[in-house]
């Protein structure tokens, strides 16, 4: 039997709030603190609860709702669509971050029906690098080269989106593979993919460029709680 996409999107976001809680340990301490203070204001606010209840939005209070990653080149733009599919999620809007000195442009990817938001809303603001803005000519080669040798998805992760893509949705056992695979593109690594010299040029130019370029994966940036 297949398992809806909605449920595959809880499985990831739900693994993805636990491996960003042991990377960043002051998230974990800050969902507890969100938990706390929800639910002091439930408590002092019977009317409210019973609203979010009617409203069948109470037990979302504690599902995060948005995440954001950096990507390099169009082909990873290309897949990361593929894999945010399998999870019921897709690109919504258009943002041009370059007039505000930002060298991407992005699109937030999430679930657009109205029971797929209500079962779980998490979405991934999703930046894709624009080489074409570094100026210097030498450093924006020496970038390209440098993403053209990165792979950011596991293979498992990718045969297991032409799965979905050929037989329209994953059993259970795939699903939780799937959700295991996908979240190595979205850890941190510590150590860099470049010398301190080559990081430097490219943090002169923009800092987000040595942060795109530097780094095997488009590590998760950031998570908000609602």
């Amino acid at each position: 039997m297949k398992v809806h996409a909605d449920e595959i999107r809880s499985l990831f976001s739900n693994a993805m709030s636990q491996m960003y809680r042991a990377e960043v340990p002051r998230y974990g301490t800050l969902i507890e603190l969100v938990t706390e203070v929800n639910a002091a204001t439930l408590a002092n606010a019977p009317e409210l609860e019973q609203a979010l209840r009617r409203k069948d939005e109470l037990d979302r209070l504690g599902v995060e709702r948005h995440g954001a990653i950096r990507l390099g080149t169009p082909e990873e733009l290309f897949n990361i669509r593929r894999v945010f599919a399998v999870l019921g999620m897709h690109p919504v809007g258009y943002y041009d971050l370059s007039v505000a000195g930002v060298p991407v442009h992005s699109t937030a990817f999430r679930p657009v029906a109205d029971e797929a938001l209500r079962r779980n809303p998490f979405r991934v603001f999703t930046s894709l690098l624009r080489l074409e803005l570094i100026e210097d000519q030498a450093l924006r080669k020496m970038a390209a080269g440098i993403l053209s040798d990165r792979q950011i998805f596991t293979a498992r992760a990718l045969e297991l989106v032409e799965v979905f893509e050929a037989e329209g949705g994953l059993e259970q056992a795939d699903s939780e593979e799937f959700v295991r695979e996908v979240l190595e593109t979205f850890r941190w690594h510590s150590d860099a993919t470049v010398t301190l010299a080559t990081y430097n040029k490219l943090h002169g130019t923009h800092r987000l460029i040595a942060d795109v370029v530097s780094f095997r994966g488009p590590h998760i940036n950031h998570l908000t709680p609602r």
